[in-house]
């Protein structure tokens, strides 16, 4: 069985366009959240989120493509053309045979959705664009980076809420473990802050509504959280069998070494008591790698900021690591409280974060935890970045459906 190994990573967030200029951010606990500025929120209840400013589609492809692709494909090409680049990856056309891509996506071309509506009843059927279908298609980000770099490997999109591109990760991890591919690009992207998007997430009343302290209203963990920041962008990692890596010479900057998935069959939104299948999917993850609980350093949570997922997280994570989380060996922090939550990108972002975690031997913050949950017993890292040896990290990803994924990530040992 082929050992998988992340070669490049690519990040557009709330808190940067740019893996470094993400990674900083996070490191100095930079708040990606704001009024939103996308559209007229007057009327909403929840009138914050964690957009990607400053960020022009045209530096990334050509200005031609940009009107064939909604923002979440958008966000998929910057990612994965900055993640190519990082990886120095060159394909011959035989070796474009073998190389695939996976992108997960949760809601799709939303922003499009809702526009093209509106103009077909206000201006009839013969304004509709013929990009309009393939740029909501979720699989289209997948579609349109395996066009751009010509890729004939497996390509589609995983969507399972906010587990989309974790199973993107996963999945491409079994393709590579098989030997049927030798190169995967995989990740996850998502631009759901719309007004049906805000509207829909407000009426679940799952947003914060601390419109009047944007960057302290995402507080994963923290007593007075109130609901989830809704957040936006893409990460995308090269995934590469060991051998090929180790056979061209690239800069291995981590291993996959676990990964593991459950059910609830609970309900649509809460997670089931005591999130007992999330407990589940870690404990598969960690089986997968062949570690034991205690050689966890560092938890990427999904840790979302709503008073009964976080609860239930710490207890699912409670349950997975015992007397190593209890006794605050394990350091578990969320990023989602910078980010915002990027629904079906979190997943890939959280893992390239894992990344850079292992790379840098620093575990970035989870910010605004100022009163922590009685009931969340756990080292959440407050407040401020931590330096940390760390040999193996997991990262978590759970979603609507009750869909949960935990991911496995090693630092590569050389063999």
């Amino acid at each position: 069985m082929e050992r998988v190994v992340v070669t490049g990573l690519g990040l557009v967030t709330p808190v940067g366009v740019g893996t470094e200029a993400s990674w900083q951010s996070l490191l100095a606990g930079k708040s990606g959240v704001g009024k939103i500025t996308a559209f007229d929120t007057t009327n909403y209840p929840c009138r914050i989120a964690a957009e990607v400013t400053s960020f022009d589609a045209s530096e990334f492809m050509p200005r031609r493509k940009v009107k064939e692709m909604c923002r979440f494909t958008q966000f998929a090409m910057a990612a994965t053309k900055m993640a190519i680049a990082d990886a120095g990856l060159e394909l011959t056309d035989e070796e474009r045979l073998r190389t695939g891509c996976f992108i997960g996506v949760g809601l799709g071309g939303l922003e499009n959705l809702e526009r093209v509506t509106l103009m077909l009843a206000e201006k009839g059927p013969e304004k509709v664009s013929p990009y309009f279908i393939p740029s909501i298609i979720g699989n289209l980000a997948a579609g349109q980076v395996a066009i751009e770099y010509g890729l004939h490997g497996p390509s589609y999109c995983q969507t399972s809420a906010c587990a989309s591109s974790a199973h993107s990760i996963g999945e491409a991890v079994e393709w590579l473990r098989r030997g049927d591919v030798d190169v995967m690009v995989c990740g996850g992207a998502e631009a759901t802050i719309t007004p049906i998007g805000i509207a829909g997430f407000s009426a679940m009343f799952a947003l914060s509504r601390r419109n009047e302290e944007p960057e302290r209203a995402s507080r994963p963990f923290d007593a007075g959280r109130d609901g989830f920041i809704c957040g936006e962008g893409a990460g995308t990692l090269i995934l590469e069998s060991l051998t090929r890596a180790k056979r061209r010479g690239a800069r291995i900057l981590a291993e996959v070494t676990g990964w593991g998935a459950t059910t609830d069959g609970y309900h649509i939104t809460k997670p089931a008591p005591n999130h007992a299948h999330a407990a589940r999917a870690m404990r598969l993850a960690l089986q997968n790698a062949r570690l034991d609980p205690q050689q966890i350093d560092y938890v990427n949570a999904h840790g979302t900021s709503t008073p009964v997922g976080d609860v239930e997280e710490s207890r699912a994570l409670e349950q997975t690591f015992g007397a190593h989380a209890l006794e605050k060996k394990l350091w578990v922090s969320s990023t989602k409280s910078m980010t915002g939550h990027m629904l079906g990108a979190a997943g890939a972002v959280e893992a390239a974060i894992c990344v850079k975690a292992l790379a840098t031997g620093r575990v970035p913050p989870t910010i605004n935890l100022d009163d922590p949950d009685p009931d969340c017993l756990l080292d959440y890292v407050p407040h401020s970045a931590r330096e940390r040896r760390l040999e193996h990290v997991m990262s978590n990803s759970f979603g609507f459906g009750g869909t949960n994924v935990a991911l496995v990530l090693s630092a590569f040992d050389g063999g």
